[in-house]
């Protein structure tokens, strides 16, 4: 869950700067394919930290 929850920040961050254009054609395809996550890219990085807090919470030692 921990690598999942580094994706989900990491394309929060990309959504982040599409958003902004500032990463060129690989952001405009990337809100075209995801305007919802272009408008608010905390929505992506609100389930990074969900998929963190379920990974501590089921993880076992």
């Amino acid at each position: 869950m921990y690598f999942v929850a580094t994706v989900l920040a990491i394309l929060s961050g990309l959504f982040y700067a599409a958003s902004h254009n500032e990463i060129g054609s690989l952001g405009v395809k990337m809100c075209q394919y995801g305007s919802s996550f272009c408008a608010n890219p905390l929505l992506v990085l609100v389930g990074a930290g969900l998929a963190a807090v379920w990974g501590a919470f089921v993880s076992v030692r």
